[in-house]
């Protein structure tokens, strides 16, 4: 059975940055793709961003697309998110996710029900 366990996140100033991990164990691990989502207080979850674990493409939400970073390490199965230049409308639990096999068309989604294992969700909280 999948783990994942995110780390990394906190408090931070408006124009800061944040590296979250989110490290993988149990059994073998390779998944098609993992993604990270935020909840903010009072709504819904939504994608952030996702990275194709075969051959490291990349997806992003259109409002952290220049800001943040996806990234991967193979060999310690943990994947990243680098949050740059941080805004207070950035303040969520994200949550680490990882999808088994892709949709039905075989593509990486932003949908969290085409995921299939989740972390606990970390906290980062942007000051103004």
């Amino acid at each position: 059975q999948v783990q994942l366990v995110e780390s990394g996140g906190g408090l931070v100033q408006a124009g800061g940055s944040l590296r979250l991990s989110c490290a993988a164990s149990g059994g073998t691990f390779s998944p098609f793709s993992m993604a990270w989502f935020a909840q903010a207080p009072g709504k819904a979850r939504e994608f952030v961003a996702a990275i194709r674990w075969r051959n490291d493409m990349t997806y992003y939400a259109n409002y952290v697309k220049g800001r943040f970073t996806i990234s991967r390490d193979n060999a310690k199965n943990t994947v990243y998110l680098q949050m740059s230049r941080l805004k207070p409308e950035d303040t969520a639990v994200y949550y680490c996710a990882a999808a088994d096999r892709g949709n039905s068309m075989g593509e990486v989604t932003g949908w969290e029900y085409d995921y299939h294992h989740w972390g606990q969700g970390t906290q980062v909280t942007v000051s103004s």
